[in-house]
């Protein structure tokens, strides 16, 4: 008897707003198209402005450098923490990423996130012909929300440095949907949005 099993979407918002943001409402609307033709499938959300992930300091990055059979109960726990966030991405078929600007880089909160699933030797690894990711490719959708207009432009810092981090880790799909503008005027924002709006419906699809 053939099985099948049903697809996970992990939806990763990381606005200031939470849901209220244009980011995450952009995120909302890939994963409601992506359950209609998914309605079986599992949808993960980690909201990082509600359940943010600690910045580094050097305990914690001492921690993740500590071998397993010395480490001390609270540096087990913060290996806990990046060990959960590494499986979930894992576990995602399709990742979903809300992107907001704020001054020129990316949200504070999703750096914490990247730092903790950045790990030599398990989610990289460096060898003779270069570094080698290790979480295995899927496909990752970022809806790039921008108060002002970035694209293609020097000052888009967040484009490349998501790109390189995702296919430093193995994940080398990227799709990226802009929404830019926003903060421009009513009738910039009203176009951004319907044009990023109608681009996801047609990659959900």
């Amino acid at each position: 008897m053939t099985t099948t099993t049903e697809p996970t979407l992990l939806q990763i918002n990381t606005s200031l707003f939470a849901e209220s943001g244009n980011s995450s409402a952009l995120s909302e609307r890939f994963v409601s198209e992506w359950r209609k033709r998914h309605p079986n499938g599992r949808v993960i959300v980690r909201d990082l402005s509600r359940n943010p992930v600690p910045h580094l300091d050097g305990a914690r990055a001492a921690a993740l450098f500590t071998p397993a059979d010395q480490r001390t109960p609270e540096q087990n726990a913060v290996v806990a923490e990046s060990d959960a966030l590494i499986e979930e991405l894992k576990s995602a078929d399709v990742v979903v990423l809300g992107l907001p600007m704020y001054n020129f880089g990316v949200p504070s909160q999703l750096k914490s996130y990247l730092d903790h699933v950045a790990r030599a030797g398990v989610t990289f690894r460096y060898t003779a012909t270069g570094p080698e990711g290790l979480i295995g490719d899927r496909k990752l959708y970022v809806m790039a929300a921008r108060g002002g207009i970035y694209k293609d432009l020097p000052a888009d810092t967040q484009t490349g440095f998501v790109r390189t981090f995702f296919n430093f880790i193995g994940i080398r799909d990227v799709e990226f949907v802009y929404a830019e503008g926003l903060n421009l005027d009513a009738a910039s924002k009203t176009r951004a949005l319907e044009a990023a709006g109608e681009q996801i419906d047609r990659l959900a699809a």
